[in-house]
């Protein structure tokens, strides 16, 4: 009796933490948006999506022996003291691994999509496991103004990480649909702030704006789209950054640039990618043109470095991102996980990941089929109607 109890309650963890369907007046102000589709969200773009017997045949050949490091990784560990001394010229961007960032801004502190979870999954017991312990221990964190959440898929919107969170007052502010998990998790409503793209929500003297990128949402087969996914600018009194969550190349992400930039720092997705779900994400080459377009002055490549997610090595993404950024004179900080930056006072970080071999774009390069399309703006201009933010 013991196994199938047993069973039954890593099963129900497990569809716990796939958390739960918009409905009500949420689902209505999804079905509002202009993304809204009939039955879910639609990409800015039609996504050319790998077949199920490509990608599987492509996994069962294998991926490259260095897809996971041999040796410890050096991170820098931190405290909540670490932040007690605010940045001097007003900007610190900390990398705590992946795509969570600690985004010090003009007086407050924004947490971009945070995970201190062991795995990118469901369960405990299965999924891609962290190859380093979280630099700085939740019970470390220093205090937070705002958490921003990119989309609902593992490796962004973690089930233990929103437990911890719960019993704070943080506000989130998420794309749409994504308050359904958060409220079904314990996450009061008044704490919640959905948006559309180009929607905006104050902070204080600080503005969050939901701005488009192109990927998919879901947590289990059942909700493939069912939520928004967005990128974000946080604008401050005297500075600005952008974090793209995660996402593929379009064109008009030069459109965000002359809305809401220069951006004093980017913060763009490098790594999972390959050529079958090039239209999902953007790989090391466009992340340097996207940060151009974007009018970025410095560049911090994320989402690399912390999980296992793809069938490159596991510092092929850095590798590519500097080869590229050097062709076209673009700054790039590589920061251990666990360092912080303050742009314009520190020295760049030096390289501190392995000398391993890595396949070069010419080998396995990473287009976007939407690169060379022009996107009208009222593709994806400003929602209607107006709704206030939930409830």
């Amino acid at each position: 009796m013991r196994r199938p109890f047993a069973l039954a309650l890593l099963a129900a963890s497990a569809c716990t933490a796939m958390g739960a369907n918009p409905t009500g007046r949420r689902l209505e102000r999804m079905q509002a948006s202009l993304r809204w589709r009939g039955d879910g969200f639609m990409d800015l773009l039609p996504r050319q999506d790998p077949g199920i017997i490509a990608a599987t045949s492509r996994f069962i050949q294998g991926g490259s022996e260095y897809a996971s490091p041999s040796t410890e990784i050096p991170i820098v560990a931190r405290t909540r003291a670490s932040f007690a001394t605010p940045p001097k010229r007003g900007l610190r961007v900390t990398w705590l691994g992946h795509s969570t960032l600690l985004v010090e801004i003009d007086g407050k502190r924004i947490l971009t999509d945070p995970v201190w979870g062991e795995r990118a999954s469901p369960v405990t017991w299965a999924g891609p496991k962290r190859f380093h312990a979280p630099p700085l221990p939740f019970e470390e964190l220093p205090e937070i103004d705002a958490i921003v959440i990119s989309h609902d898929h593992y490796d962004h919107l973690d089930y233990p990480t929103v437990l911890r969170l719960v019993d704070s007052d943080v506000p989130f502010f998420v794309p749409l649909g994504v308050g359904a998990h958060l409220e079904y998790w314990g996450v009061p409503p008044h704490r919640i702030h959905e948006l559309d793209w180009w929607q905006e929500a104050e902070l204080g003297t600080h503005r969050l704006v939901s701005v488009p990128s192109r990927h998919f949402s879901g947590r289990s087969l059942r909700d493939r789209d069912q939520t928004l996914w967005t990128g974000w600018a946080i604008v401050g009194p005297k500075h600005r950054a952008y974090f793209s969550g995660d996402t593929s190349f379009f064109p008009a992400m030069a459109q965000i640039g002359e809305r809401y930039g220069p951006f004093d720092v980017t913060m763009i997705e490098s790594g999972a990618y390959n050529q079958l779900w090039a239209d999902v994400h953007v790989g090391p080459e466009q992340a340097v043109e996207a940060h151009r377009l974007l009018r970025g002055r410095v560049l911090i490549p994320v989402h690399w470095g912390t999980f296992d997610l793809a069938l490159h090595g596991w510092t092929e993404p850095i590798e590519r991102v500097l080869a590229a950024a050097k062709k076209h004179g673009v700054v790039v900080l590589t920061p251990r996980p666990g360092q912080s930056f303050e742009p314009g006072v520190d020295a760049p970080p030096k390289r501190w990941w392995p000398d391993v071999p890595w396949s070069t774009t010419d080998d396995e390069p990473v287009r976007a089929s939407s690169r060379n399309r022009r996107i009208p703006a009222v593709r994806f201009g400003t929602p209607r109607p107006e709704f206030p933010s939930w409830p």
